[in-house]
């Protein structure tokens, strides 16, 4: 088996460039040896400068050509090869312990890959690799940005993201129709929120579903049209104005209200 064909309905496009492989790899941090997830390993371009690493790594690939070809071009990886679907992935079954999660992610699926590590955050310390351009300057956003909105804000509360390079789409196979960008995402200190945080996601994604509004506005579906705190100077804000620890803040004086 030479090559597999990329499959448009699972958001395939195989990196070419070596040399950005090689840069992708090296954002893990191999100091200490560590267990490393690598998701969506089609033909192995990436893969075969983290198996030069000082980790333990496991690949978890939907495809079944792209794990046969794995599986017949990299003997190493015997036993650590996953044919499954990451996003249905039980970590703590997988997992015992901390581990990493890297990878020239499938593109139709990038954010729920996001909302995955976050789901795992006291099992997921730090996360990288390729993704839409597009997708990377909404996770990496800072407040007052257009691009800043949920994913933003859920992100940055527990993460702290950085934005690495920018990739043309000439070293791809196909090239997609959008530029792509290499982010890490490392923990923060936070163990927990300060507040509720089922009703911090809550107020992030209702203020955010009607972002060019005031807070005042946007809210109303949560809090009711006259809530008595909508004359707090917080609320005269647009949602895209606000830190994550400004909507931290929002939360608690909200909390008594919903």
């Amino acid at each position: 088996m030479n090559t597999v064909k990329p499959k448009k309905f699972l958001g395939q496009h195989f990196l070419k460039d070596l040399d950005i492989a090689a840069r992708i790899a090296d954002t893990i941090d191999d100091t200490h040896r560590v267990s490393v997830l690598e998701v969506g390993s089609g033909m192995g371009v990436l893969t075969q400068f983290l198996l030069k690493k000082n980790i333990d790594l496991k690949v978890v690939e939907l495809d079944r050509e792209s794990v046969a070809y794995l599986q017949e071009n990299f003997p190493d990886l015997e036993g650590r090869i996953l044919g499954e679907d990451f996003l249905k992935m039980d970590f703590k079954a997988l997992f015992p312990r901390e581990f990493m999660v890297i990878g020239n992610y499938p593109y139709n699926i990038s954010s729920q890959i996001f909302f995955k590590v976050l789901e795992n955050k006291d099992q997921v310390p730090f996360c990288s690799g390729m993704i839409q351009k597009e997708v990377a300057e909404r996770i990496a956003s800072r407040p007052g940005k257009k691009a800043y909105g949920i994913i933003s804000v859920l992100l940055q509360a527990w993460y702290d993201i950085e934005y690495l390079f920018t990739v043309g789409a000439h070293v791809f196979d196909p090239p997609p129709k959008v530029q792509s960008a290499v982010v890490s995402l490392t923990r923060n200190s936070r163990t927990t929120l300060p507040c509720n945080e089922r009703l911090f996601k809550t107020v992030v994604k209702t203020a955010f579903n009607q972002r060019r509004k005031t807070m005042r506005n946007s809210l109303k579906p949560l809090l009711g049209k006259e809530c008595e705190i909508f004359s707090d100077e917080i609320f005269n804000k647009r949602p895209e104005q606000l830190s994550v620890e400004e909507f931290i803040e929002l939360t608690k004086l909200v909390a008594p209200y919903v």
